[in-house]
C-alpha cells in the first residue's frame, strides 16, 4: 500500500484558467517538476489523483498549480480548502531539508534513548510539536532550539534534550 503525506492545502483560484494556489509546508520554492500525481482530499481519507501540467513558485509556502482536467475557475473552485497530499517519495525528493516536515518517519530520541517515530509534524505559530506513540499513547513533544541536540539525516534520527517529567505525563 503507497503512503502519503500530507503537504498542504489548496487556498484559493488564479486567474481564469483554472489555476490554484496550493499552500504548502516544504519550506522552499515548490515545482512539482517530475511529481506524476498530486492527491486531493475530497472525502476524509480518501485521495484522488490529479495530474500537474505545469507548477510555479510563487514563496517559499506557495505555488501555483494547473491539474488536468481543470481548465475553468468554476472547476478550480471545488477544490478550494481541500489538503493535498504527496505519495512518500515524492514528498521525500520534494521536501526542503531545514522543513520541520521533512522529519516525519524520523526516529526521536531522547537523553535516555529511542522514544517513537515521528509520526506527524504540527507546524503551530510559535513551536513545531512531533506526534509520536509513547508507551501506547499519543505524545505531542516540542521542537525547538533548546530541546534540539542534533539531526542526523542520514541515520534518519533526532535527538532531544527533554524537560523532566514531559514523557512521564503520557507513560
Amino acid at each position: 500500500m503507497e503512503e502519503y503525506i500530507n503537504i498542504g492545502k489548496i487556498v484559493a483560484t488564479f486567474g481564469l484558467k483554472g489555476e490554484l494556489i496550493l499552500q504548502h509546508s516544504l519550506a522552499k520554492k515548490l515545482v512539482l517538476k517530475g511529481v506524476e500525481a498530486i492527491f486531493v482530499e475530497q472525502v476524509k481519507g480518501s485521495y484522488l489523483p490529479f495530474f500537474p501540467l505545469n507548477s510555479k513558485a510563487k514563496t517559499h509556502d506557495e505555488t501555483f498549480i494547473q491539474l488536468e482536467g481543470i481548465l475553468t475557475k468554476e472547476r478550480a473552485h471545488r477544490l478550494i480548502s481541500k489538503q493535498v497530499w504527496l505519495l512518500d517519495a515524492d514528498f521525500r525528493r520534494l521536501a526542503g531539508t531545514s522543513s520541520p516536515i521533512s522529519l516525519l518517519g524520523y526516529k526521536l530520541f531522547n537523553d535516555d534513548g529511542y522514544i517513537g517515530n515521528i509520526e506527524e509534524v504540527i507546524e503551530q505559530p510559535h513551536q513545531v510539536l512531533l506526534k509520536i506513540t509513547y508507551k501506547g499513547n499519543e505524545a505531542l513533544i516540542p521542537l525547538h532550539d533548546e530541546t534540539l541536540k542534533n539531526i542526523n539525516r542520514k541515520k534518519g534520527e533526532v535527538y532531544l534534550t527533554l524537560p523532566d517529567g514531559l514523557l512521564e505525563i503520557y507513560a
